[in-house]
């Protein structure tokens, strides 16, 4: 049994994570992870009020001694580690990873935040867990790649389980044998269809919250010797067969390079509030603006597009013409290009059911579709072209040639707290708060004591 275990993938891994230390993070894991805590936190807690937001908060009232960010009275920790994971994906708003759309941050920051403070972990190992389970959940988006999605399963809600179960085994200190255990219960926690695509419903919300709190559960259970498989990544009815059956996945992405190659360094950091591929076509949009072209003049735009995102944010193309909700609106190509036109920008007020319903915005909507480009790099690199013909029979075009907020071009500190600060201020909230969350999440790898988020009960109240 111990032979053939640790021959396993599940085993590299858990070997891999027990030895690792603080002084073994690369400085850029470290800096994208403190970022990555300012990002999620900031959303989360602008977000306490919608009514997804209220919505998970009475649905998980059990109170306890685990922070809900924000709120001042605490909940047990799989209520806290789910009602901040949704919260903090509600407005996809939140960091992602080229290479796999997904979102480890509104997992592995819930996840671990509730492990630290329900079983007072140090600082320091809580700050270790959460590099950790940034890079595990990132890498296994690599192997899976498109495969998941096309399974009709959300990667956030597959990978981002089994992230969080491996980020929080690692904030534990458990056992090589105790971290396979941990993963290979997590396997079976793991959920999330893709359906809400149909009509704009709360799902997807959930999702992160929910892998959070899976991920922790399957830690604790992995912790007290409840058995898992031990090849739950590459059996034959392990986590990619079942989660990305369209794919023989090489797991060479997953493994290789482990503590070399840091991809928990690699998340990316949205500049609008909605789905990742769309983004560089709002910026298309926007510098389409600032020519001084107006939704009057333009008959239709045209987007070149990777065939991997046709079925999530352009068809069938007359509902992302007029999305019906204003979270569908989200996962809108045609939208968010005309919020982009329109407005120079597309925050979290662009995403109101006023603003998705005004009708300068849909009519513009109704102006674009796509065609496929089948040299478009998606998922390893997102692009936007628009090419949009004008009424006076003129046609004019932009690029951008990666994601803004990527790893090609990053989103500094300094714009990220302002992102954090307009957020909180969207929601009624002090908006100078982001400068304290900025310092909290830098304090977390330097604190030797006990890990505590109780100063984020109040985050600008």
């Amino acid at each position: 049994m111990n032979d053939q275990s640790n021959a396993t993938v599940s085993a590299t891994l858990a070997n891999w994570i027990a030895g690792l230390t603080l002084d073994d993070i690369d400085p850029r894991a470290r800096s994208a992870t403190e970022d990555t805590v300012l990002d999620t936190v900031g959303l989360s807690v602008a977000a306490l009020d919608t009514d997804y937001g209220r919505a998970a908060r009475t649905a998980f009232a059990t109170p306890g001694n685990c922070t809900v960010w924000g709120l001042p009275e605490g909940r047990e920790s799989a209520a806290a580690a789910l009602i901040n994971g949704t919260c903090g994906h509600g407005e996809d708003y939140d960091n992602t990873f080229e290479g796999c759309p997904m979102h480890a941050g509104v997992v592995i920051v819930p996840a671990l935040f509730a492990a630290g403070e329900a079983l007072s972990l140090p600082a320091r190992d809580v700050a270790r867990g959460l590099v950790v389970g940034t890079e595990i959940c990132n890498r296994l988006g690599l192997v899976a790649g498109k495969a998941t999605h096309k399974a009709g399963f959300h990667p956030t809600a597959i990978m981002g389980t089994m992230g969080a179960a491996a980020g929080v085994a690692a904030a534990m200190r458990q056992t090589p044998e105790q971290i396979r255990d941990t993963l290979g219960v997590a396997a079976s926690m793991a959920a999330g269809i893709i359906e809400y695509l149909a009509d704009g419903s709360w799902t997807k919300r959930m999702h992160a919250g929910w892998a959070a709190q899976s991920g922790l559960r399957a830690a604790q259970m992995g912790a007290a010797g409840f058995r898992g498989p031990q090849t739950v990544f590459e059996g034959v009815h392990g986590l990619y067969a079942a989660f990305a059956p369209s794919i023989t996945p090489d797991f060479a992405p997953l493994l290789d390079d482990l503590g070399t190659r840091w991809e928990a360094a690699n998340v990316a950091f949205k500049p609008y509030a909605c789905g990742t591929m769309t983004q560089p076509f709002i910026d298309c949009a926007v510098r389409l603006k600032a020519r001084g072209i107006t939704p009057d003049q333009i008959v239709r735009m045209t987007c070149n597009v990777g065939e991997g995102t046709v079925h999530r944010l352009w068809e069938p193309l007359d509902l992302k013409q007029a999305p019906p909700t204003a979270y569908a609106a989200k996962f809108s190509s045609p939208y968010t290009i005309a919020a982009g036109l329109i407005h120079g920008g597309a925050g979290l007020a662009e995403f109101t059911e006023a603003a998705v319903q005004d009708p300068e915005a849909r009519a513009l909507a109704a102006k674009v579709s796509y065609v496929i480009d089948p040299d478009d790099e998606y998922p390893l690199n997102y692009t936007g072209h628009i090419r949009a013909e004008l009424t006076d029979g003129t046609v004019v075009e932009e690029r951008q040639p990666q994601l803004r907020g990527g790893v090609k071009e990053p989103l500094s500190r300094d714009e990220l707290r302002d992102k954090a600060a307009a957020n909180l201020s969207f929601a009624g909230r002090r908006g100078e708060a982001a400068a304290e969350l900025s310092s909290f999440a830098a304090s977390i790898f330097d604190s030797d004591a006990r890990f505590d988020a109780s100063p984020l009960a109040r985050l600008g109240a």
